[in-house]
């Protein structure tokens, strides 16, 4: 009975978690589950992005969990995976991370913010185009950076980039396929510095415009009419799969999801995109993600590059956006668009259009710049679709 006892206790989380090879091994765990609970405390409290931020937190406690076994960061890191292997020896959190390793996961959330997004401010206002395109800066920006510290592979180099694309699903589609072993950290700091739009571009989109062009009042767009809003995503779809392959992913998803929702003929699919694929997707996408943040591989220094560098990103893609936004209307007469506008083209749908609503009401409460904002916005989705599309085309 007293052996029996012994082995029990030996075999405690508590009891491995004190029994590790080290003593820094140690510290790093209880680390990990500082880093974990603050998460929960940002999602629940503070409600920082609380839909994938509170399953990335359990994930990464789970994970963290002396004796558990729940994932093996392992067995996916290397080029050919062993499904035999997976299934035979994984922990439930290494079938479901199955999902994101195929790519699933990413694609089937961008089915359902295909069918939540309205593209009508894009369509009516086909220039925002070029908006996406110019918050895509940040991306490249932050790619040549994180090459250049000599910390990162070319593939993990654009991984972090991605950040900059403000779009969690892109990153960890692109991340799963060129640098799986960093997931974790740009998971976490994507999804962070999306949480933070209302606390990181206002100052920037301050400083890059003056008093005169925030108060830009813009013209109400045209109606589009449903014959529009039916051809949209699938010409978007053709010419991107034409260009980009690599995207079709991606931006076929995305396009399908759209078009379920503004067909008219397909109300239940649509309703089901939105709804119940959503939130299950969400869950196994959040929860296997944090799964990747064990402490051996979270708590290294390229961590907090990868943090810098994802914030370089995000920064560099709102001041792209700025200045794309206040060159165009220059060239359209220097009152026609509102510059604020470019700060949405960030992607972090619809979040950045708010903020390009807010900032502007402060200094005129009566403009109401959220629906020409949501063109930029829907851009900045695609736009980061393509730039993901591109680095992973390239021939590493």
């Amino acid at each position: 009975m007293l052996e029996s006892i012994l082995n029990f206790l030996e075999s405690t989380g508590i009891a491995r978690l004190f029994n590790m090879d080290s003593g820094l091994d140690t510290l790093k765990t209880i680390a990990m589950f500082v880093i974990a609970f603050a998460l929960v405390y940002l999602a629940i409290v503070k409600q920082f992005e609380p839909l994938l931020l509170l399953p990335i937190a359990i994930g990464m406690l789970l994970t963290n969990l002396p004796g558990a076994n729940m994932f093996h960061l392992d067995f996916f890191i290397q080029q050919d995976i062993s499904f035999s292997q997976v299934l035979h020896d994984g922990g439930l959190l290494d079938i479901l991370y199955l999902g994101v390793k195929l790519g699933i996961y990413p694609s089937l959330i961008f089915i359902g913010i295909g069918a939540m997004t309205d593209f009508t401010p894009l369509i009516s206002n086909p220039k925002s185009l070029l908006i996406g395109a110019g918050a895509q800066l940040g991306v490249f920006v932050a790619f040549f950076l994180a090459l250049a510290s000599g910390a990162f592979s070319p593939q993990e180099a654009a991984a972090i980039g991605i950040i900059g694309g403000a779009d969690g699903p892109t990153a960890i589609l692109v991340t799963k396929t060129l640098a799986p072993s960093l997931l974790g950290a740009i998971a976490i700091a994507a999804y962070s510095y999306m949480a933070l739009i209302p606390m990181i571009q206002p100052p920037f989109m301050k400083l890059f415009t003056n008093n005169k062009e925030r108060r830009i009042k813009m013209t109400a767009l045209r109606p589009v009419s449903k014959t529009e809003k039916i051809i949209f995503p699938i010409v978007v779809m053709f010419i991107v799969g034409l260009i980009v392959p690599d995207a079709v992913p991606l931006i076929g998803c995305l396009m399908f999801g759209n078009l379920i929702n503004v067909c008219g003929v397909t109300d239940r699919l649509s309703k089901t995109a939105q709804n119940e694929l959503m939130n299950i997707v969400t869950i196994f996408l959040g929860i296997t993600v944090g799964a990747t943040a064990s402490a051996d591989n979270f708590l290294k220094g390229t961590t907090i590059l990868i943090i810098v560098c994802g914030l370089a990103a995000f920064c560099v893609s709102t001041v792209g956006g700025l200045l794309t936004a206040k060159i165009m209307n220059i060239v359209c007469g220097g009152n026609a668009i509102n510059p604020l506008i470019g700060s949405a083209g960030v992607s972090a749908v619809p979040m950045a259009a708010r903020v390009s609503q807010k900032v502007g009401q402060e200094y005129d409460p009566s403009n109401f710049l959220l629906m020409h904002a949501m063109g930029p916005n829907v851009a900045g989705v695609i736009g980061s679709a393509v730039a993901a599309g591109v680095f992973l085309s390239w021939a590493w």
